[in-house]
């Protein structure tokens, strides 16, 4: 989606135009993806708050978001999962998604 360019867009990271990027359109219903880097509890919110869902990616390096989720899936039947290592800016990175029902 294209962004205006202007100064204020012209300073501002990915965080900052998550939400004015999704406020001009709507989203209720849909499923909103991003990477680690937009795995914020504000950023959740307000997708949920607009009536859509999200995938967002949680790394290692957030420790209390990784043992929530553990604890999370702990009760749950077996999560369905992939792993796939796709060549990446010429690095090895691997890649495991679990996903599991609310």
């Amino acid at each position: 989606m294209p962004v205006e360019g202007s100064d204020k867009t012209k300073q501002t990271n990915e965080i900052g135009m998550f939400i004015p990027l999704l406020d001009a359109i709507n989203i209720e219903g849909k499923d909103i993806t991003s990477d680690a880097l937009l795995t914020q509890r504000k950023l959740a919110s307000y997708v949920v708050g607009r009536r859509a869902h999200y995938h967002f990616i949680a790394k290692d390096n957030q420790a209390t978001l990784k043992a929530d989720i553990a604890l999370l899936f702990a009760s749950r039947q077996q999560p369905d999962f992939v792993e796939v290592t796709p060549p990446d800016h010429g690095r090895i990175e691997t890649r495991r998604i679990w996903c599991s029902t609310a």
